[in-house]
């Protein structure tokens, strides 16, 4: 089923969220149900709180960036088939000169800017079996996850601009969260009152 994705301006999208344990209810559903909003929208990554859950859950498949004809051969076998869920994950370490890079948002439409972050992380998590794993990422596979990552943190991707960039972009984020915005997948807006 596909879920509404929760726009910018909504409460849950700050929350800093709750480990969750295998007996979480409808838990294999969930993960079906975020797959199919995730490819419904296009994305690349979606997290729990993008359809309205305050839980650490995240999901990634780079494949569609395999693509890029900008990419090194490396690079486009690292991201093509590259597809996990990532439960109660904690970033062990962050490493390296931080680079930019364009990102944007399913809950941010048509904002996207550019972003510095750490090309290396380490990370621990669970997968949606609940097998513990710990493992090392790089280049744009950390990037995305790192992106996902903020959102169980309560952080968006917008907060890591400059303050002039931020007034710049008000307007903007205003409007998407009053729903002024017209996007091709389901969304749900903070700012809209119910009954009209």
């Amino acid at each position: 089923m596909i879920l509404p994705i929760v726009a910018y301006g909504d409460p849950v999208l700050r929350k800093k969220t709750k480990d969750i344990t295998n007996d979480y209810p409808k838990l294999d559903e969930l993960i079906i149900n975020m797959w199919e909003t995730m490819y419904n929208a296009h994305g690349v990554g979606l997290a729990a709180p993008q359809v309205g859950l305050p839980i650490r859950v995240f999901m990634v498949d780079t494949t569609p960036f395999a693509d890029d004809e900008d990419l090194t051969e490396a690079e486009q076998k690292q991201l093509d088939g590259f597809k996990k869920v990532f439960i109660n994950a904690k970033i062990e370490e962050e490493n390296g000169k931080e680079w930019d890079f364009n990102e944007g948002c399913l809950s941010i439409p048509d904002v996207r800017e550019d972003v510095k972050r750490k090309p290396e992380i380490t990370i621990s998590y669970l997968d949606e079996n609940f097998n513990s794993h710990t493992e090392t990422f790089d280049g744009l596979l950390a990037r995305v996850i790192q992106h996902e990552y903020d959102h169980i943190e309560g952080v968006l991707f917008t907060d890591k601009l400059s303050s002039l960039k931020k007034r710049l972009l008000k307007s903007r984020l205003d409007k998407i969260s009053k729903g002024k915005i017209t996007v091709d997948y389901r969304m749900r807006f903070p700012n809209i009152k119910k009954g009209r």
